[in-house]
């Protein structure tokens, strides 16, 4: 029981670390002249085309087993899947103009977003332990942006940006979790990342027609389509049913520090004692959110996202 409990906890780190590395990549990306819709379009067709060589492998696994693959079911994964996209469009699109530490703060508030959409859904308010941690978050939030620093210059462009990859985020994790829950996680992945892709194709076919930069595919797009695309699912559908998803939103929120470190020694952005502290806020808002969610399994939601990609 430990063993799976190490070895599951390892695996939905490094499904989270992996996701935390995506924003340093793009932004050294930006510096080499590339683009948002090369950024995007690059990971998404390549992370589609890998799971799709995945899931020929699995077929014949997934085959013994009966499982119903309906049309509707289908569309219903590919249009989900469209929040996906827009999800890695927005959040490139703020990094462009604001630190990493900043977007990946922004694109946290998920955590709260979720507890508002979980109070609509099932017309219910949220409990003592919700609403502290909301707030808690929300303080974290100002601190870890250092929005009352003296000096700071926002980008608001960059925080609007922001924080639509948060609304859009918090849509993929309802949908991660709720849509065609009877199909394999692989196929599932894998019909949610073409939603994405489409998407993507849909708002840049302008900037494919013309002036695409095609070096893209192989300088930067198969590191964000395998740490982006290709692994998180792997290792996050075979971590989380050995810890759960308290334990496993819990531990996914390594993301944050992940992306916050990774920017400071690849790209020398600058983090402040204040605006670590608010990240140790956050992070203990996901841990007071999650910490009853091993005995009941709707009481939050959930972070660890197994299908999800930026």
């Amino acid at each position: 029981m430990k063993n799976n409990i190490i070895k599951g906890s390892m695996l939905v780190a490094l499904g989270a670390s992996s996701y935390g590395m995506l924003a340093t990549f793009v932004k050294m990306a930006y510096k080499q002249g590339f683009t948002t819709a090369e950024v995007t379009l690059s990971q998404f067709l390549l992370g589609f085309a890998g799971l799709f060589v995945l899931s020929l492998f699995s077929a014949k696994r997934e085959s013994s087993q009966r499982t119903t693959t309906d049309f509707r079911s289908i569309l219903k994964l590919i249009f989900a899947g469209t929040s996906m996209g827009l999800t890695s469009i927005f959040y490139y699109m703020s990094v462009q103009y604001i630190p990493v530490s900043v977007g990946i703060v922004l694109l946290m508030q998920t955590v709260w977003m979720g507890v508002i959409v979980e109070m609509i859904l099932h017309k219910k308010l949220p409990g003592l332990r919700k609403t502290a941690a909301v707030f808690i978050i929300l303080a974290g939030t100002v601190m870890a942006t250092n929005l009352l620093g003296q000096s700071v210059n926002v980008s608001w462009i960059g925080f609007g940006w922001g924080l639509m990859a948060a609304v859009s985020y918090t849509a993929s994790m309802y949908a991660s979790n709720n849509v065609a829950l009877h199909f394999p996680s692989q196929k599932r992945s894998l019909f949610l990342i073409l939603g994405g892709l489409i998407i993507i194709a849909v708002i840049f076919h302008g900037s494919i027609n013309r002036s695409f930069s095609y070096p893209i595919f192989w300088r930067w797009g198969l590191l964000l389509s395998l740490f982006g695309t290709i692994l998180p699912p792997l290792l996050f559908t075979r971590g989380v049913p050995l810890i759960g998803m308290g334990l496993g939103a819990i531990i996914a929120s390594v993301e944050i520090p992940v992306s916050i470190l990774m920017a400071h020694f690849l790209l020398g952005e600058a983090v402040s004692l204040i605006q670590w502290s608010g990240v140790v806020l956050i992070l203990l808002a996901v841990i007071l959110m999650n910490l009853k969610s091993r005995s009941k399994r709707n009481s939050s939601p959930d972070l660890v996202l197994t299908d999800q990609n930026l």
